[in-house]
């Protein structure tokens, strides 16, 4: 037995592929307490391209005020504009939070954004300092200039599961929330645990309500942060709902720096282990990936809290 690779038990009730939509770039290095340079983040980005990840999130086009780690959002996507060439497939969103945002993002390539709601009011004021309806209504032209311009836009629903300051959220309330998301024009809806706190029984009942008002499962993907230890066993639990789309971090990075309470994403390394152990196809190499990951802990200076990134690459 080769103990860098999982043993294989493929269940043919799952998906034959996931695509991993990566975040460590972006949702995982805008947590960091200090300053990653702009060349380190490309050939992060770069790393991850050549470890078989065919969607990076690259950064974020929010005020380097709120998040000065990306700050470096126009110097970092030049630097990336050769990659899409060199990796046949890989898109490279990034995160914009108005229209100022994207007209900074389409100015310098982007060629994919992403936006950021909360289902809390709580958390919309804090991340945005603005309700859950002005929110969305600040997104509408974003999304309507975007896909006019043939931009794809993905929707990020937060707090999908549990706020800290409101405690559990109501499923109808986030359903409502991402068919706004869905109805301004994204055309994929990302729903966050964005504190951890979800068990496998809620992620199935919150995709059972989206699937009962009309959303296809194929529109939808997950994003859960480990901070109970639940993020594979709710990533499980999607899957058997048919859920083929997963957002993770490599080598687990990441938080939110608006809830305090969260900690890191699912470490994509972990989920890739999981995912080859059932059969289930990502393209992704996961010693490589394990690699890079290692190496970003490095230019952290602190060891990755993955636990497949320590079992394949040792202390």
């Amino acid at each position: 037995m080769d103990l860098g690779l999982p043993s294989v038990l493929a269940d043919p009730a799952l998906p034959a592929r996931v695509r991993i939509h990566e975040v460590g770039a972006r949702d995982g290095l805008q947590n960091e307490s200090s300053l990653v340079p702009v060349e380190v983040k490309a050939e992060f980005i770069t790393r991850l391209a050549e470890a078989g990840l065919r969607t990076v999130e690259a950064t974020s086009f929010v005020h380097p005020k709120w998040v000065p780690q990306l700050a470096d959002a126009e110097q970092l996507l030049p630097r990336l504009s050769g990659l899409r060439e060199r990796y046949e497939g890989l898109r490279l969103p990034v995160l914009v939070p108005n229209e100022r945002g994207l007209d900074r993002a389409l100015a310098h390539g982007a060629t994919e954004i992403a936006v950021f709601a909360s289902a809390t009011e709580t958390f919309a004021q804090r991340n945005l300092n603005r309700s859950v309806d002005e929110v969305l209504e600040m997104f509408r032209p974003v999304v309507e200039r975007a896909t006019g311009a043939g931009v794809p836009v993905r929707g990020y629903l937060s707090m999908c599961f549990g706020d800290p300051w409101e405690g559990p959220v109501a499923l109808e309330q986030v359903v409502t929330a991402g068919l706004r998301l869905i109805e301004l024009g994204c055309t994929e809806l990302s729903l966050g645990d964005t504190i951890g706190v979800a068990t496998p029984g809620q992620v199935a009942a919150l995709l059972d309500g989206f699937d009962r008002a009309g959303v296809p499962v194929g529109q939808l993907a997950v994003h859960f942060h480990d901070t109970y230890g639940q993020a594979l066993a709710n990533t499980l639990a999607a899957l058997r709902c048919g859920v083929t789309v997963v957002d993770s971090s490599a080598g687990g990075l990441g938080g939110c720096p608006y809830a305090k309470s969260a900690t890191g994403n699912l470490a994509t390394e972990d989920l890739v282990w999981m995912l080859h152990g059932l059969g289930i196809e990502t393209g992704v190499d996961l010693r490589r990936l394990a690699a890079t990951s290692a190496w970003m802990a490095r230019q952290l200076g602190r060891p990755s809290p993955s636990r497949a990134v320590q079992a394949l690459t040792g202390p």
